[in-house]
Parts: C-alpha cells; sequence; structure tokens
C-alpha cells in the first residue's frame, strides 16, 4: 500500500461532500436522503468513495461502507514494535517515571530491577548510609529494605555504615 493510497483516503475524509455520504454509510442511513447532496453530488462522492476502496456496493445494488479499508491502510503503515528485551519488560512494567511502583517479590525480576537501581552508584566510590538512603529513596519509599536487598545480593557492600558498590552490571 503507498502513501498515495492514504493520502486519496484522508483527502475523501476531508472532502465535506464525500464526509456526508460515507457518515450517512456508516449510520446505515440512505445516502440520497441523509448526506442533503444533490443527485449528481452523490453520484460523483459515491464514485469517489468506491475509487479510494471506503464503499461499494452490495449484492442488492445498495451502497454500503467497506470499513477493512481502514484496517487495511493501518497495517500498510503499522511498523513493527522495536524488540524490548526481557529486562526491558521488567523494568516497564515496575517503573513508572523513574520510580518504583513496588519492590518485585519474585527473584529473577527483583535481581533486574536492583541491577537497574545500584547503576546509580560508582564502582570505586565510598558513600555514607545517609547518601545511599538519598539515593535510594528517589527509587522507592522502602529505602531499607532496598538497601537490604542490595547488600544481600552483593551488590552492595558494607563496613562501619560505609557502602561501596561491589556488584551488579557495568556499561563499557
Amino acid at each position: 500500500m503507498s502513501d498515495e493510497a492514504i493520502r486519496q483516503v484522508l483527502g475523501l475524509l476531508y472532502q465535506e461532500d464525500t464526509l456526508r455520504v460515507l457518515a450517512a454509510l456508516v449510520l446505515e442511513g440512505e445516502p440520497e436522503r441523509d448526506s442533503g447532496l444533490e443527485r449528481e453530488a452523490l453520484r460523483r462522492a459515491l464514485d469517489r468513495l468506491e475509487r479510494g476502496g471506503l464503499a461499494v456496493r452490495d449484492e442488492d445494488g445498495r451502497w454500503k461502507v467497506r470499513r477493512e479499508r481502514f484496517r487495511e491502510l493501518l497495517h500498510a503503515t503499522a511498523r513493527p514494535a522495536a524488540p524490548v528485551s526481557q529486562q526491558e519488560k521488567v523494568l516497564q512494567s515496575f517503573l513508572v517515571e523513574g520510580r518504583l511502583r513496588a519492590i518485585p517479590s519474585k527473584r529473577d525480576k527483583q535481581l533486574v530491577v536492583l541491577d537497574y537501581v545500584v547503576q546509580v552508584f560508582e564502582p570505586g566510590v565510598r558513600y555514607s548510609e545517609k547518601d545511599v538512603n538519598v539515593a535510594l529513596r528517589a527509587f522507592h519509599d522502602d529505602y531499607a529494605a532496598l538497601r537490604r536487598y542490595l547488600v544481600d545480593e552483593g551488590m552492595l557492600s558494607r563496613e562501619n555504615n560505609v557502602y561501596w558498590r561491589s556488584g551488579g552490571s557495568v556499561e563499557p
């Protein structure tokens, strides 16, 4: 399906006479009565709608709207969705505007979320517990649970209330 076919249909929908006739067909009315057009203007509008694939005659010779034309145009212009990794799917389901809606209970999903969270900490940098709490509060109100999960999973290490990143993925 070409861009020309799409422009043709949009052009038909833009024209007052074809839009009136199409509306009458969609509402299963009588185009002769409901469109308010003179006989010749109605004939021309129906011809244009037929050429654009929006109207057809049924076996009894009555005009009807061809709704599937819109589906054809949609399919012709639809782009395939960009492939999304399993990790991105998990993040999309648990993050809203950068904050966690909930901390996942399933370990595999939890690891994905924790790996995302631990990225705020620079490898090799030491953080006070207060700094860790401030950073984690940006993700979830239960920052203590996040901190505990990060330590338990070996993504953060702790000694004398000083934390440092000790795990998680690292971007090259």
